[in-house]
């Protein structure tokens, strides 16, 4: 510190005054320290500066100036800091931190009442509120910090300002999201994003403001505030962080927030549950969740509130990805080590997501650690995983790799199934993701990630499929109140059937999707009472229904291409989230999407409201390369909003329409790796939903527990379903195979979870019914007399309790119960004889049901000692599936032996299957 004794007796001793006429100078500054800086206007100008030398540690300036004033080139100097200053005489300048020194008092200041005292600028103080009065007493010893932004400004006399910023965990430089920031002695806060950014209006002068989240120690920072500014938060992650099953970081989100039907999964929470064979799997977990089944035990994809598994949206750091499983569904395609969370929207969707008529399943993975090198890994009895986080430029950015790879063969092998027993299976999964923060404003992160399934269920053909995702975020921060979003990605997709046979009919098979997106998303903090969010995206698909070549010299197959199918998907929304007064919070958005397809196609047209065949096909029109086809499109309402019945209590209400362009072909249940995808056309219409949602939420004991009830109505245009006996593979007319009709769907779902203590967990419980209507005045187009019919996928019933006991904070007991109502058949019912051939009589369509599911999962976790200073981590996990050896069928079958009819059931796991896995982090 410099000449501050001189301060202090010029303070005491010289009047304010000013010169008429002040001399003017010039300057040419090039990237100079500022501290240098006022040393050249010292011996230039005469002048005299008072401070600190600290203040302009690391403080460049470059400019110039031209017979300027010596105000105004301080005014542009300081224009960038935090520094004000005071001309005390020509010869002499005091610089401060943030606040200014004022030449007089305002008018009237010992005339007027305290409490209009507190209102001037700079004399705030803590509200005498009991709860709140004696806050800076109470939290005198807790206080970590005391931070001062922005500099005041005279030509700016407001209230309050915004204050803005990131969390991040201080060891390992991971955003944190869902951190409560609350301001102390006000009724005010903010929550951070999914990257771990926040915005805060905060009055002008002392606050005291704290960060609250579980798995994260507590803060209490005094923040001075003279203007807008940034304040960031590096936080220590608490012990704790590994005692529950299920945290919560922001428990009363649920009763808060407008959306509706919106869960978040942590993964590193999630590794408590007993699962199959010991795979962390956050989307199996998902699925215990009230709204979201499965078809079956190892069946792939998710139903949805009575929806089909194609209308679901999966995204990997903003990448569609069409498969998301291994292995039949048994495992998900996500490396556990890398994945940092998952939100599944299932009633209140907001305005940015689209092309998907059930719901998102918004999946990311985490960032690098930016300041060390750590890495996590797992070795179980089918799979082994591994996870590096390597620093690249230290503070600033990181690269996370991830794999994962299976030696799951033998499980194929000891099902009981002899057909199965010469067969073979194998994946592997790789991720890697770069995170750079360039600055404050600036932050980009690059994601690859690419999986390949290989599997013979016979000796002679070999399977395989693979996911391949690239993906690229921009976020930038335009000022204090706007921020937008760079994005593109590319998806691709593709499955490949290899015969190599002892005759001459050797074939490879294949299919393709590919689609690559660019993405602009802006938020705009309008007030405390509006945030808006807009944007608009375009995407671009090529589907390759399939090809069919020879497969070596002496094969006679004749190779077939399917011609490609091109389309352009583009949309823009907007949505205001609109808090009209304390209790009532809306969320409104519209968001209009256009689909066209584009040629090179040859486009057949049939006769209107006919039977799509050949006898009613009435020509063939040819489109040159990317010549419009047809087009399809319209508005999509997204309309939430929430109301609070009282302190912890609220009532939510949502309606959604969204449209679907591309369908799954399938005559299957669930998900299977040769499924191929279709773009609609002029023959094959785009889905249309609606979803009406009603539910009550309740948070008790200080949001230890959180109760909630909703129920959902679902309409659906143009469902998609096939004609009995259709072949969707390499058909060039497959509108002559499908069927479309109308949907209906709804459901009553309910949900206690509790959040901390040694007993943790939820019980959740479904009732939900699923129909589909396929009428026509043509028979052959109409399904069980053109009445509504269960779908393949409906289950009234279904009950999941998922459950945690923390014996000590090293050792913990796990559950998982599951119940669900058998899905739908078709069974025969009759026989007859028609010119000495026997034929079967079948039902209506899913007329009949499946025995009922059930299972319990029973398991141990073991962790290490909890020691800081460790060299790795370690966590033991010993499960047991299925305990009780139930034989859930997964599906019913028939087969005419010796003249007689017999049903036969096939089940997935039909025995207790233990498990032990191995996990270390460092």
């Amino acid at each position: 510190m410099r000449k501050y004794i001189k301060l202090l007796m010029l303070l005491l001793s010289v009047g304010v005054f000013a010169q008429e006429n002040e001399t003017k100078y010039s300057f040419q500054i090039e990237n100079k320290n500022i501290l240098n800086v006022l040393n050249e206007i010292e011996n230039k100008a005469g002048v005299t500066f008072y401070f600190d030398e600290k203040w302009l540690e690391n403080k460049n300036y470059s400019g110039s100036f031209t017979n300027e004033t010596i105000e105004n080139i301080l005014d542009t100097i300081f224009k960038e800091t935090n520094l004000n200053f005071f001309k005390l005489s020509d010869t002499k300048i005091i610089l401060t931190q943030n606040n200014i020194i004022y030449k007089e008092l305002p008018e009237g200041f010992f005339g007027r009442e305290l409490d209009t005292l507190n209102e001037i600028k700079n004399y705030t103080r803590i509200t005498s509120n009991p709860v709140f009065s004696n806050i800076e007493a109470s939290n005198k010893n807790s206080i970590t910090r005391t931070v001062r932004i922005g500099k005041e400004n005279l030509t700016n006399a407001k209230s309050a300002y915004f204050i803005k910023g990131y969390a991040r965990t201080a060891e390992q430089g991971q955003p944190i999201s869902n951190l409560s920031i609350i301001l102390n002695g006000r009724n005010s806060g903010a929550v951070t994003d999914d990257n771990g950014y926040y915005e805060l209006e905060v009055p002008v002068g002392t606050n005291i403001i704290k960060t609250s989240s579980l798995g994260i120690e507590p803060t209490t920072t005094r923040v001075v505030v003279f203007n807008d500014g940034d304040l960031n938060f590096n936080l220590n992650e608490s012990v704790e962080f590994l005692d529950e099953v299920v945290v919560e970081a922001n428990a009363a989100k649920n009763v808060e927030e407008a959306l509706s039907g919106s869960t978040e999964l942590n993964v590193e929470e999630t590794k408590n549950i007993p699962l199959v064979l010991g795979e962390r799997d956050v989307l199996k977990v998902a699925t215990t969740l009230p709204g979201i089944s499965t078809a079956g035990e190892g069946a792939a994809g998710f139903n949805v509130r009575g929806g089909s598994t194609d209308q679901n949206l999966i995204l990997l750091d903003n990448a569609v990805m069409y498969n998301p499983s291994h292995f039949f569904g048994i495992f998900q395609a996500l490396n556990p080590f890398t994945t940092k969370d998952l939100k599944v929207l299932k009633g209140g969707i907001p305005a940015q997501y689209g092309g998907r008529l059930s719901s998102v399943f918004d999946i990311t993975s985490k960032d690098a650690n930016n300041e060390k090198f750590a890495g996590e890994a797992a070795v179980g009895p089918v799979t082994s995983n591994v996870a590096l986080e390597i620093p690249v430029v230290k503070g600033k950015s990181g690269l996370l790799v991830g794999g994962r790879g299976t030696y799951s063969g033998w499980i194929l092998r000891s099902l009981k199934d002899e057909s199965l027993s010469n067969s073979q299976a194998s994946f592997y999964d790789a991720i890697a993701k770069y995170t750079h923060v360039i600055n404050d404003k600036n932050t980009v992160k690059a994601m690859g990630y690419y999986s390949d399934d290989a599997f013979s269920i016979t000796s002679d053909s070999v399977y395989g499929y693979n996911n391949r995702l690239l993906s690229f975020q921009w976020d930038h921060q335009f000022n204090e109140k706007n921020t937008g979003s760079l994005i593109v990605a590319n998806s691709n997709y593709k499955f490949n059937i290899g015969y190599e046979g002892n005759s001459d009919s050797n074939f490879d098979l294949g299919f393709v999707v590919d689609e690559t997106e660019a993405k602009f998303k802006f938020t705009y903090l309008h007030s405390k009472a509006h945030k808006f969010d807009y944007g608009l995206s375009a995407k671009l698909y090529n589907v390759q229904p399939g090809n069919l070549e020879p497969n070596g010299s002496n094969s006679i197959v004749n190779a077939k291409i399917i011609p490609t199918e091109k389309a352009i998907e583009t949309a823009f929304y907007l949505s205001d989230n609109w808090e009209i007064n304390d209790k009532l919070l809306i969320d409104i958005g519209l968001r209009y999407s256009i689909f066209a397809t584009l040629g090179v196609a040859d486009v057949r047209v049939y006769e209107e409201n006919m039977p799509k065949n050949e006898e009613t096909l009435i020509e063939t029109v040819s489109y040159k390369n990317n010549e419009i086809v047809d087009t399809y499109g319209g508005p999509e309402v997204r309309l939430s909003a929430r109301y609070f019945l009282g302190q912890d209590l609220s009532v939510k209400a949502s309606y959604n329409t969204t449209y679907q362009y591309i369908h799954r072909l399938s005559n299957t249940t669930t998900i299977s790796p040769i499924d191929t995808w279709k773009l609609s056309d002029n023959n094959l219409k785009p889905q249309k939903g609606r979803q009406l949602g009603l539910g009550f939420y309740k948070n008790l004991e200080g949001n230890q527990y959180e109760i909630s009830l909703e129920g959902y109505y679902k309409e659906s245009d143009n469902f998609l379903d096939f004609k009995v006996g259709s072949e969707l593979l390499l058909n060039e007319t497959i509108e002559t195979e499908t069927l479309q009709g109308d949907g209906q769907a709804y459901g009553l779902e309910f949900l206690i979870r509790k959040n901390s203590g040694k007993l943790n967990g939820w019980l959740g419980y479904t009732y939900s019914r699923s129909f589909l209507k396929l009428d026509s005045d043509f028979a052959e187009e109409r399904v069980n007399n053109g009445e509504y019919f269960p779908t393949n996928y409906d289950k009234p019933h279904d009950f999941s309790a998922v459950m945690n006991y923390k014996l000590t904070k090293r050792y913990s007991f796990s559950a998982n119960l599951s119940y669900q109502t058998g899905r739908p058949v078709t069974y025969p019912v009759a026989r007859y004889n028609f010119n000495n051939s026997e034929y079967v009589v079948y039902s209506n369509r899913n007329e009949f049901r499946i025995p009922d599911y059930y299972r319990l999962d029973l398991g141990v976790n073991i962790e290490g000692n909890h020691k800081k200073n460790k060299l790795a981590h370690s966590f033991w996990n010993i499960s047991v599936y299925n305990v009780l050896g139930r034989n859930n069928p997964y599906s019913v079958f028939f087969v005419t032996e010796n003249g007689e009819l017999n049903a036969y059931q096939s089940s997935i796991f039909s025995i207790p299957v233990p498990t032990i896995t191995y996990n270390f982090k460092f």
